[in-house]
């Protein structure tokens, strides 16, 4: 799956069909077994990555997830990472930069959400957000938004050359499936929290926000770094998608149990005296 969804050079978001289900042949039903298998496969991968870090190693995982509005994020959050050991979770979901942050250089805040060794950081909205809302809605001038393209990757180079193993994710939907999400969300009292009058104002700059993906995608992929675009008008697939994503990326590490600072067998005969 790596392959099917990885952005590499010459990809085109405009050409990606979100009702696809790449490298997967299931359905919903099928999908959530799947699911809970990879979650217990997960499970015991994030362990072993929080018990390595016990004994010195430095290795974590960084999840990055950018989308439009209604694309699943937060199903992604429950479903997936949720699964796992809240202990060795560090979850940040970006919100509008406060007064302080706007004080800093926007990657300030970011590097104070960074996760520690041992830890599975994952990035609700990210650092993204200054190439993104920021050029669509033109909140700095066009020279600042061009120079943090490389200051990105710059960061992001750094990060793996520290032992972060970056996942950056885009979910994508079709701007139908959005309609469709923002009418549930209106029509369901149980979904009216979620809904903004603000959802509509970004809608109408549906194909900026586009533009404005693709271009950040070609600019920052990379191999330390990767970009995966998942199809996400299915939400079980996406999920799915994103699982496998974060297995692969555990599997790379390959974290490994500490060994004992003192003598087992020594610990057995003390226990069985008492």
């Amino acid at each position: 799956m790596d392959e099917l969804l990885r952005a590499r050079a010459g990809f085109v978001l405009a050409d990606v069909d979100c009702d696809a289900t790449p490298g997967i042949a299931a359905d919903k039903r099928r999908a959530e077994q799947l699911l809970a298998e990879g979650a217990e496969h997960l499970g015991a991968l994030q362990e072993r990555l929080f018990a390595a870090s016990r004994s010195g190693a430095t290795q974590r995982v960084l999840v990055v997830l950018q989308a439009m509005d209604t694309a699943g994020k937060g199903g992604i959050v429950r479903h997936v990472v949720g699964a796992v050991d809240p202990q060795g979770v560090h979850l940040t979901a970006f919100k509008k930069p406060t007064d302080e942050e706007l004080a800093h250089h926007f990657l300030w805040r970011i590097e104070r959400r960074l996760p520690e060794a041992g830890m599975i950081g994952v990035f609700d909205r990210s650092h993204y957000e200054d190439v993104l809302i920021g050029r669509v809605r033109q909140l700095a001038p066009a020279d600042e938004i061009e120079q943090r393209y490389g200051e990105i990757i710059d960061f992001e180079r750094r990060l793996a050359d520290d032992g972060v193993s970056i996942v950056k994710v885009m979910l994508h939907i079709s701007r139908d499936e959005q309609r469709a999400r923002l009418q549930e969300r209106l029509d369901r009292p149980d979904k009216h929290w979620k809904y903004r009058p603000g959802d509509i104002d970004e809608r109408l700059l549906w194909d900026d926000y586009q533009a404005a993906y693709q271009l950040a995608i070609e600019r920052t992929d990379a191999d330390y770094a990767p970009w995966y675009v998942v199809p996400a008008n299915h939400k079980w697939y996406a999920r799915l998608a994103v699982q496998a994503q974060l297995i692969a990326a555990l599997e790379r590490i390959d974290p490994q149990w500490p060994l004992a600072d003192f003598d087992v067998e020594v610990e057995k005969a003390r226990l069985a005296a008492t």
